[in-house]
């Protein structure tokens, strides 16, 4: 019995010593496996204490992160529900930069401001300098302020919000550190570019300003859709849309038909009905399966008209399965036309009226009116529209004229006062325009006169173009316009000056007077003027005559009335050759003056919130054995020329004298 307990204790015994072992091995593993974890994971302020199963994490972590990522790696090695922690992350001391930014909202007479702005506004509050741009306004004051050093170029920017909001009734003005953003409702597209010149000369230097002016969604009367289908090649003479999505309709059933070229539909008010896009999408596909003709919608009236070569059967077809297709909201007018007649030859007998419009406004009348009444009706009304000394009538009076022929001719005539010159061309069973115009809606403005003066079932061709040169809005001084004016200009004439002086010559004078014209209808814009010299003289020598040039082009342009604050006038010297400076042309290329406009550098990318929380700066001290600049003996002193980077009064005298001119002529 005794010899039977004693077994059972030893067996015990030696179980429990084995447990104890296999539990210690196991500890050591699992520490041993976190550790290597931990280093490969580059985090070596991690201690480990395994207990049995449980792993204790401790330690300082450098950051809140670095403690979650510890947490993370020992959860791949054990399992986390037995991973306790005790990490320490050290209390950060940084003074964290207020984001300093400022909302102006303005609804005509009603101002909100919203922001953060620093605790020292300057010798006017931010709203006190609002009440006194814009006296009649309620300003709804939602300021916040930080005290903080004020950023650079801020009272500048504010002072430009403040400004820019007085110049438009609906819009808003965001300032940021080194970026105004401007979005306004304007009245026009040529409202809108004035007053784009107007910010951009009013913005200031070292800000990146960003503009949106949006004019209002005009109101089509009537709401219309143009679309000729001749020979396979589609054309869009006119198109409004009242929705995205209607566009989209319109856009994808032209595509379908077979049109190549992208079509501009622009939003409108005024639609008729709201199923407007599904309407315009049927009946283009009923012209597509007929091949031939023109589509006109006017408001509600549809009206397809399509020539004799066009199949009875596919014609008729076509139209019933159209009537059934259209909404409630529109009456389809359909009409084939009749073969001509086999003898086509002109005589006097027939009616006709032509019109044709010179590109100085003198516009020529010839034709047949049915009385003087209407004759003297219609010269007043063209008087009225190109001005009393621009008409010339060659009208007489003929009886058996069609019916409503006056007011055909009347709308002829306010047709063609839509192009800058061009012809049109009035006939019993229908009417031509073609011509010229600066307008780039001008397709949709000859087809609204029409449709609204004779009816959407008029037939009728146009033939006109968009010419960007008569586009004054294309035309309006941008800065971007300015400088290619100005450039152009300097292509064809240079600035030049008498050898070896700063002197500009009278031929340039007569150049500089042509940039002045441009540049005063530009306002205020940030161009460098610089100097150029050909490679003959001293480098040095060279690039003084080159400032000096470009200095005086700058006062010259001052004298005739020019803004040139915002004006930068640099000399390059011989730096930038545009030719070869081996012969005398080329030098002579070299020696010039150019004018670019300054343009804001780019925004730098913003830093990743996450990795700019994590940033951490380290001041270290110098110790013994750190490189120290090499103190200055005393008693020592700098001359001022030195100091002051200029040369000279002898290099100055012979910058003038030498250099670049003294070989050669100019």
């Amino acid at each position: 019995m005794i010899a039977s307990i004693a077994a059972f204790v030893l067996a015990v015994a030696l179980a429990l010593i084995v447990a104890l072992l296999l539990a210690a091995g196991l500890e050591r593993r699992s520490a041993q496996a976190l550790a290597q974890a931990f280093d490969a994971a580059d985090l070596p302020w991690v201690e480990v204490e395994v207990d049995g199963l449980q792993a204790a994490l401790s330690g300082t972590a450098p950051t809140e992160s670095d403690r979650i990522r510890a947490l993370r790696v020992a959860g791949t090695v054990v399992d986390a529900a037995r991973v306790s922690d005790s990490i320490e992350v050290p209390v950060s001391n940084a003074v964290v930069t207020p984001v300093f930014r400022i909302e102006m909202m303005r609804d005509r007479s009603d101002i909100s401001v919203i922001g953060l702005v620093p605790g020292a506004e300057g010798e006017m509050p931010i709203v006190e300098e609002l009440q006194a741009a814009v006296p009649d306004s309620e300003i709804a004051d939602m300021l916040q302020s930080a005290d903080h050093a004020v950023p650079a170029g801020w009272e500048r920017a504010v002072d430009f919000a403040v400004n820019g909001l007085a110049l438009f009734d609906i819009g808003r003005i965001s300032v940021s550190a080194g970026r105004i953003e401007v979005e306004a409702l304007v009245e026009s597209a040529e409202a809108g570019e004035r007053l784009a010149t107007r910010l951009r000369g009013m913005a200031p230097r070292g800000q990146v300003l960003t503009l949106d002016l949006t004019p209002p969604r005009p109101v089509a009367t009537p709401f219309l859709l143009r679309v000729d289908l001749s020979g396979g090649r589609w054309q869009l003479r006119a198109c409004s849309a009242d929705t995205e999505e209607a566009q989209a309709q319109i856009r994808n059933a032209l595509q379908a038909a077979g049109m190549t070229r992208a079509a501009t539909c622009p939003l409108a008010l005024g639609t008729p009905s709201p199923r407007w896009g599904e309407a315009v999408a049927a009946t283009i596909a009923a012209l597509a399966n007929l091949g031939e003709g023109n589509l006109t919608i006017s408001d509600g009236d549809v009206a397809l008209i399509v020539p004799h070569s066009v199949a009875a059967n596919l014609f008729d077809r076509a139209v019933g399965r159209l009537e059934t297709a259209l909404p409630d909201a529109f009456v389809l007018s359909a009409r084939r036309l009749d073969p001509p007649a086999e003898d086509s030859t002109r005589d006097d007998g027939r009616a006709e009226v032509t019109l044709v419009l010179e590109e100085d406004g003198q516009i020529a009348l010839a034709g047949r009116l049915p009385n003087t009444r209407i004759r003297e009706a219609v010269r007043s009304f063209a008087q009225a529209r190109f001005g009393a000394q621009s008409v010339d009538m060659a009208i007489r009076v003929a009886e058996d004229l069609p019916q409503g022929w006056s007011v055909r001719v009347l709308t002829a005539i306010e047709a063609v006062a839509e192009l800058h010159h061009g012809s049109a061309l009035v006939l019993a069973d229908r009417i031509e325009v073609s011509g010229v115009s600066g307008n780039p809606d001008v397709e949709t403005q000859v087809t609204q006169v029409i449709v609204e003066g004779l009816g959407a079932d008029t037939e009728f061709t146009i033939n006109v173009e968009y010419s960007e040169a008569l586009d004054p809005v294309a035309q309006a001084p941008t800065p971007e316009n300015c400088e290619a004016r100005v450039q152009a200009i300097l292509s064809e004439s240079k600035i030049t000056f008498d050898p070896g002086s700063i002197s500009i010559n009278a031929a340039s004078g007569r150049v500089l007077d042509a940039i002045a014209e441009e540049l005063r209808e530009c306002g205020e814009l940030p161009f460098e003027v610089a100097g150029h010299t050909d490679s003959q003289g001293r480098a040095q020598t060279n690039q003084r005559l080159s400032q000096s040039r470009a200095e005086a082009v700058v006062n010259a342009l001052m004298t005739r009335r020019v803004l040139v604050a915002s004006f930068v006038a640099r000399g390059y010297g011989a730096e930038f050759p545009i030719a070869d400076n081996g012969t005398a042309a080329g030098r002579e290329e070299n020696r010039r003056i150019e004018f670019t406009l300054i343009r804001p550098e780019a925004e730098p990318e913003p830093l990743d919130p996450a990795l700019e929380a994590e940033l951490e700066f380290e001041v270290s001290e110098a110790g013994d054995d750190t490189t120290r600049p090499r103190p200055r003996p005393e008693g020592l002193e700098v001359p001022e020329e030195a100091e002051t980077g200029e040369a000279g009064a002898d290099e100055a005298a012979e910058a003038e004298t030498s250099g670049d001119d003294a070989a050669e002529s100019e």
